[in-house]
């Protein structure tokens, strides 16, 4: 598949089917980092383009077409570094490929009729209401607004569109960023395992742990291993866990790469007793929609209410692998009271042999990285909790 364009439609086209992983649905091969903007484009800009394309067709299009006109519209409407002709041109010959020719002649209609009505457009988006104009549902910037007032939660917002900086985390604690469009794997020090990609945002948990040299330490959650890299670097003994049979290749893959010798598990002990515990917990990600710009589509109060479900009982079932007076940290990617704050006093209101140490939260606008939280929770040191 020699067209970038045909390639990112191919990806847009099977989220849009499965939505599944964005990240999971790239190619490989030198193209990957364009075809990654543009799918990424589409994915955060998606209630936009499809207000615009809804204007621009008589029929809403499904397939290859559907994908093949947000691949040309983004690129028209918000990828600045693309000239207009090329935008045009390579998604028309993109879609040349497709078995139905009508589709070629869709595409180059549309895509030129958008151009010569691009600032009438983006003139009507520059003053509609934020959560249409940045490609938001309504139910999540509705509560982004009652906890942080209009103008905070439109930082948020924008912040969230913002392409994300890849940082490297290293042996030492400190955090690089990458080059816009360098490879990971051509940094130097990447076959020696010098580094992780992690975001700064990941040093809240970890540095509530502070593990430490021959700790027994348990990383529930563990995969892809980014922390269980940084837990592994500080000496400590740790085990790691991840119950999904993909994820936990991804790990043991991540681990091997790192040469780091790590237990890893599929399933949480029945009984142990280790000094630290972390529990990463899933999550809605509303701390990280710059790198998954795809959760903000699977938002919704019911999900929201299913994940707090499961906190709480990973939560539950991690807290008597804790030792007498050892420590139970809790984190997770998201902004959300409910899997926060509200999650830690109602676990310690089950709990009553843990309490809260530190707890510490990022929030994007305010902090300038990814949004997460963290909290220590000590376990008494007696043995009749």
């Amino acid at each position: 598949m020699n067209n970038s364009r045909r390639a990112a439609a191919f990806a847009v086209a099977a989220w849009l089917k499965t939505k599944e992983f964005p990240s999971n649905l790239l190619p490989s091969g030198p193209d990957r980092s364009f075809v990654q903007d543009i799918v990424y484009t589409v994915v955060r800009r998606l209630r936009p383009l499809r207000k615009i394309l809804g204007s621009l067709v008589k029929t809403w299009p499904k397939g290859e077409l559907e994908a093949l006109l947000y691949v040309g519209a983004a690129q028209i409407l918000y990828m600045d570094g693309v000239a207009d002709y090329a935008a045009v041109n390579e998604t028309v010959e993109a879609a040349k490929e497709c078995p139905n020719p009508s589709v070629a002649k869709v595409v180059n209609g549309v895509l030129r009729n958008l151009l010569r009505r691009r600032d009438e457009f983006l003139a009507a988006l520059a003053s509609a209401p934020v959560a249409e104009r940045e490609g938001y549902p309504e139910s999540l910037w509705r509560r982004w607004t009652a906890r942080y007032g209009a103008a905070d939660a439109e930082k948020l917002a924008v912040w969230h569109n913002t392409p994300a900086v890849t940082y490297l985390a290293r042996k030492d604690g400190t955090f690089t960023a990458l080059g816009r469009g360098e490879r990971v794997d051509a940094v130097k020090g990447f076959a020696e395992g010098d580094f992780i990609v992690q975001d700064p945002a990941t040093a809240l948990a970890v540095g509530l742990l502070a593990p430490a040299e021959g700790e027994r330490i348990l990383d529930a959650c563990a995969a892809p291993g980014g922390k269980t890299v940084q837990i592994a670097w500080r000496g400590a003994d740790v085990t790691a866990c991840e119950v999904n049979p993909a994820r936990r290749r991804r790990l043991a893959g991540n681990l091997e790469r790192m040469k780091l010798d790590v237990a890893v598990v599929p399933s949480l002990p029945d009984a142990g007793s280790f000094d630290k515990v972390l529990a990463d917990a899933p999550c809605t990600n509303t701390g990280v929609l710059r790198r998954r710009p795809d959760a903000r589509w699977n938002w919704s109060g019911e999900k929201l209410a299913s994940l707090v479900r499961l906190q709480a009982e990973i939560l539950d079932r991690v807290a008597p692998l804790v030792r007498p007076g050892g420590m139970l940290v809790y984190s997770t990617c998201s902004n959300e009271p409910e899997e926060n704050a509200d999650q830690v006093r109602a676990f310690l209101s089950r709990h009553p042999e843990f309490s809260l140490k530190d707890s510490r939260e990022s929030v994007p606008f305010r902090d300038g990285r990814d949004g997460a939280y963290a909290a220590a929770l000590l376990r008494s040191a007696s043995r009749a909790d």
